[in-house]
């Protein structure tokens, strides 16, 4: 009993530290996350961010929400964070925020986000969209009902989820870089554009942008769509992938399991 005790000690005091500290952090020094939200309300963000940012929280970071692109003006600061969360669909955004945010991720910092959030912000800055990977392009149909099906399971972010599972939502059509790592795509119908008849389209995405880790997902049009867990999951676990909290080993998964705090 006692030596039970102990090896469960162990376990957690080894998620908390794995939480608590990364990259050139000493241990207890808690990982930080930027939100930045704004844009279109049709896309919800503030909902999304009463969603996500709590849920950070939970897991032992320390959450700063910005409703402000000027965020993005302290290179300085930047550069200290683990994760910045950019939830800014369309809009405009200066030379001086683009150029920060960018170096900041190319340093290291993780980038996350979903949806036009991310993935159709600023539409009009090439770069950006070359550091997330993926630009959006139609919705063919609107909100529709549709599949999505994990391509890769043993990676952390999908790993025992179900391998395909349903969407009442928009299904994205994206310009892509051919270099994402793609963990989950989607195939379209054709019902409502008939020359995307069978095209296979990526949802779930991570890349690098320099040495900086990018996690996206087409996911989340509005914040009811992460009532279904496993959209919820991944946002979740890509979190985390992004600010280093975790490796790419899934056989590590077991030391993870106590982070993953579904609610």
């Amino acid at each position: 009993m006692k030596k039970a005790i102990v090896l469960a000690a162990v376990v957690l005091g080894t998620a908390g530290f794995l939480i608590s500290s990364g990259g050139g952090q000493a241990p207890g020094t808690p990982k930080t996350a930027l939100v930045v939200w704004g844009g279109w309300d049709g896309h919800e963000p503030k909902q999304c961010v009463d969603i996500f940012a709590p849920w950070l929280e939970s897991q032992g970071f320390k959450v700063e929400i910005s409703h402000s692109l000027d965020a993005y003006l302290d290179l300085g600061k930047l550069k200290k964070l683990d994760l910045i969360v950019h939830i800014f669909t369309m809009s405009d955004i200066t030379a001086e925020q683009e150029r920060n945010l960018e170096e900041a991720v190319k340093s290291g910092v993780g980038l996350a986000g979903w949806h036009g959030g991310l993935g159709d912000a600023h539409r009009s800055a090439v770069e950006y969209q070359f550091m997330v990977g993926g630009q959006w392009v139609a919705h063919p149909g609107g909100v529709i009902d549709y599949d999505v099906d994990i391509t890769n399971t043993s990676d952390p972010i999908t790993r025992g989820l179900k391998t395909s599972f349903h969407m009442k939502s928009e299904q994205y059509f994206m310009h892509v870089d051919p270099a994402n790592e793609v963990l989950a795509t989607t195939t379209f119908s054709g019902q409502y554009a008939a020359w995307t008849a069978g095209e296979v389209m990526p949802v779930v995405w991570k890349k690098l942008y320099g040495t900086g880790r990018v996690f996206y997902t087409s996911l989340g049009h509005v914040a009811a769509d992460f009532d279904v867990p496993e959209a919820r999951t991944i946002v979740q676990r890509g979190l985390l992938w992004a600010a280093r909290v975790w490796g790419d080993d899934p056989a590590r998964m077991n030391i993870y399991a106590p982070l993953l705090k579904n609610k």
